[in-house]
């Protein structure tokens, strides 16, 4: 290969990011993967044996051929795109380590837990210092909202409008804008951290990254996906949650779809039909689909009632025809 793997990387996201997709996670991964080479000093096609020894090398040391499986996955749509320098690259399938369920079920968060997490986050140090700040706002913001964590760190100041209570999310995950109307606690909470974060001399422009790092050289300049997991991690391992979901652990994706979750347990304590409000939910959290938010009728245990409800109320349709 004429031009190094990492070049071809930056390449391909840059590409792809102009199609307004975000690729955040899958950054991660194809720059890992690129390094992964770098160091094994492999020459030639990417070949299904280097990218299978990749996948077994995860953070979490996983043992589990499902998170190798899921790791895999990530490199098809590049490795695809690969072959159009090097066409003996090979693209890697469901044979390697067996095939994928759909979708793992969810670590649900009871409000203990999310409450446990913001206090945690708000411990942060180094004090006196916006740190904590940072974090237990961002962690709560995720959670009263479902916002993808890409979705509140490409957050600018001009996008959160405290005036309205309303964001702005542009180019998403399926290169869609959309406005998030905020519960006036979220609101609240927001501009307590906008007043500090101010203060402590973060830029004001509408350009300028809402959430910010706060540490040296970082100050001011974005909070990455990255930085955020492994304080997350951290956080974590002191709560010493039990997992309740079948991934490796409870993750900062999870408070998303907790949101989901809770809002349609609450529209059936409050008598909504849940299949009118089914395609407003869908929309707020901004699913390509409203399919997708569908699915948490099926996957996510604490929903089950809800969906049995919906079963039989379609029993005696069922029954007279």
């Amino acid at each position: 290969m004429t031009v190094g793997l990492t070049a071809l990387v930056e390449r391909y996201l840059t590409q792809r990011r102009q199609l307004g997709f975000q690729l955040s996670s899958a950054a991660y991964s194809l720059r890992s993967l690129a390094e992964h080479v770098r160091r094994t000093r492999h020459r030639g096609p990417l070949t299904l044996e280097v990218m299978a020894q990749w996948a077994r090398q995860d953070s979490h040391r996983s043992t589990d051929p499902r998170t190798w499986a899921r790791r895999l996955k990530q490199l098809r749509s590049f490795t695809r795109w690969l072959q159009q320098f090097e066409p003996a690259t090979e693209v890697p399938d469901d044979t390697i380590f067996g095939r994928l369920p759909e979708r793992q079920a969810p670590h649900i968060y009871s409000e203990e837990e999310v409450g446990q997490l913001l206090v945690a986050a708000r411990r942060l140090g180094p004090k006196p210092g916006l740190r904590g700040l940072v974090y237990e706002t961002l962690f709560g913001l995720i959670a009263s909202t479902g916002l993808r964590l890409s979705e509140a760190l490409s957050l600018s100041v001009g996008d959160v409008d405290l005036r309205h209570g309303l964001l702005t999310i542009r180019r998403t995950k399926f290169a869609k804008s959309r406005q998030v109307p905020l519960h006036l606690s979220t609101t609240q909470a927001l501009s307590q951290y906008r007043w500090m974060r101010d203060l402590g001399g973060a830029a004001r422009d509408d350009d300028a990254p809402f959430f910010i790092g706060t540490r040296g050289c970082r100050f001011g300049k974005p909070l990455t996906g990255h930085q955020v997991e492994r304080v997350f991690a951290t956080l974590r391992a002191d709560l010493g949650w039990v997992n309740r979901g079948t991934h490796h652990a409870p993750r900062i994706h999870d408070l998303r779809h907790t949101f989901v979750v809770r809002r349609i347990l609450l529209w059936q304590q409050q008598g909504i039909d849940v299949d009118e409000a089914m395609l407003s939910l869908s929309t707020y959290v901004g699913h390509a689909m409203v399919t997708n938010t569908y699915w948490y009728l099926q996957a996510v245990p604490e929903l089950m009632a809800v969906a049995a409800k919906r079963f039989e109320s379609c029993m005696p349709e069922l029954s007279h025809a």
